[in-house]
């Protein structure tokens, strides 16, 4: 759909959303749940010294320690099979390992054209982006790493699947069929179209095969629903709104035990207002009554000549496939990133949800949506939306991003990407938000320059709840084993 065409329509649904959000009526909004409680405060953190090297870098709670390990803000970090290690380390998965030990397989969010990193054949060898597999016991030690996934872009985050691999993906739609991004680098270079996901063994390699059916849009979660074996996707077009997805495999994977090329995608609709605008001020509580779109095309390729600049621009590439959905009415989200299942419900957050409507659906130069952040559950059982929480301030929760659960206790781990202090928090099954984990890592070169505005990322549980590991998502990416009482936090 073009630009005009498209405003046209979205235009139109924010005027109907406006009145909804005064008080208008609308069988879109259903009766609420308990509102979510105010912030508990940061004053249960204290700095704790790095196991690995004596220094600080996190404060937490009383009793918990931790170790870093692949740390690229030094000398190269050099993989068991020779791989250099790269930065910007991002959403990761662990699973069961031989010994008691854990498998990471951990995203890096590398961007542009230039030589594949690793071992084995890329998926497009002239991109940057990938994965990494780890071998470490449950205190981070490294015992084995390897390249796992290469020559696939911006992979941001994913989701572990019950029968033990990790789907990452492509936060792009990058190609040698697209114009330039954001960077204005060249896409020339590019061999094979990116914005996919793919499906990563814990311990073993992938085949480097797109599941391409599952869309070509700026892939950040997914989550599986083992009951049907659908598996949601969310979405983080960054200028523009996002949509929350769901792909259909033709087979159910927890009886295949992988993710099926040549299902269905589809996207959400709040079935009584057409394109129903969620980026805006919510209260806790509210709940919608959704249903599903489909999307006819969601993997295009677009017409372009090799070796010269493609006449798609970057910005019509991002909203192709979310704007199938919109025609049909599907809502409008803020930046959706980070999504787990729990509680028998699939749990994602919007970065930037929970403020003023924007002046227009983009582009938005500094992100889609003017909040500080918003969570939300589905519910395919009652095909209910509910939002969970909305942030009113920043010393609350601000940009959520990554999050994982321990248990079926209900606590969420939330990981903050903001411009400030990045903590992660904890938000509990009453609606209470707490902090777990505060940044405090310096250059190691110069302790004097502060890396406090560095995001969490790819928080994740080992198997049996001992540790938690987590990312600093930075070019000098680093990874962190933190373990202690879990219980008496609540998590």
């Amino acid at each position: 759909m073009g630009t005009i065409g498209r405003r046209a329509f979205l235009g139109e649904a924010a005027a109907a959303t406006g009145a909804v959000l005064a008080g208008g009526p609308s069988q879109a909004l259903l009766p609420g749940v308990a509102r979510a409680q105010p912030h508990d405060g940061m004053h249960s953190l204290g700095p704790v010294a790095d196991l690995h090297d004596g220094k600080i870098r996190l404060h937490l709670p009383a009793g918990f320690q931790y170790r870093s390990f692949h740390d690229t803000d030094g000398p190269f970090v050099v993989l068991a099979d020779g791989t250099t290690l790269p930065g910007r380390h991002d959403g990761m998965g662990a699973f069961p390992g031989p010994d008691g030990n854990v498998w990471l397989v951990r995203n890096h969010e590398i961007n542009g054209a230039g030589t594949a990193f690793g071992t084995g054949e890329p998926y497009d060898p002239n991109s940057r982006g990938g994965t990494t597999t780890t071998l470490v016991t449950p205190r981070g030690d490294v015992l084995d790493d390897f390249t796992s996934l290469n020559g696939t872009l911006l992979n941001s985050g994913g989701g572990r699947m019950p029968w033990g691999t990790w789907i990452t993906c492509e936060e792009t739609v990058n190609g040698p069929d697209v114009s330039p991004d954001f960077t204005n680098a060249p896409n020339i270079d590019l061999h094979e179209p990116h914005g996919f996901i793919f499906e990563i063994p814990a311990g073993g390699v992938s085949n480097r095969e797109p599941i391409t059916s599952a869309g070509r849009f700026a892939h950040d979660s997914a989550a599986l629903d083992p009951r049907e074996g659908i598996l949601y996707l969310t979405e983080d077009n960054f200028s523009f709104p996002s949509g929350l997805f769901r792909y259909i495999p033709p087979t159910n994977p927890m009886a295949v035990g992988r993710i099926e090329n040549g299902g269905r995608l589809q996207m959400l609709r709040v079935m009584a207002v057409p394109n129903f605008d969620l980026a805006v001020t919510q209260t806790a509580g509210n709940m919608y009554l959704c249903d599903w779109v489909d999307i006819e095309d969601p993997d295009p390729v677009f017409p372009y000549t090799p070796g010269e600049p493609a006449p798609t621009s970057n910005d019509d590439a991002l909203i192709y496939v979310g704007d199938q959905g919109r025609a049909q009415g599907a809502a409008v989200f803020s930046r959706l990133e980070g999504a787990t299942y729990t509680r028998g419900e699939i749990y994602f957050v919007s970065t930037q949800g929970g403020g003023d409507p924007e002046a227009s659906f983009g582009p938005i130069a500094n992100g889609y949506g003017d909040g500080f952040g918003q969570v939300w559950s589905y519910d395919p059982t009652t095909q209910l939306l509910t939002c969970r929480y909305q942030s009113q301030a920043p010393d609350a929760l601000d940009g959520p991003d990554s999050i994982t659960v321990r248990n079926e206790r209900g606590t969420i781990v939330i990981c903050e990407d903001g411009p400030a202090d990045n903590y992660i928090r904890g938000f509990t099954r009453d609606g209470r938000l707490f902090d777990i984990a505060l940044n405090r890592v310096t250059r190691n070169a110069d302790p004097t320059i502060t890396r406090y505005h560095e995001e969490f990322a790819g928080a994740t549980f080992s198997p049996d709840g001992h540790t938690l590991f987590v990312n600093i998502q930075a070019s000098n990416g680093v990874t962190f084993a933190i373990w202690g009482p879990w219980g008496r936090l609540g998590v």
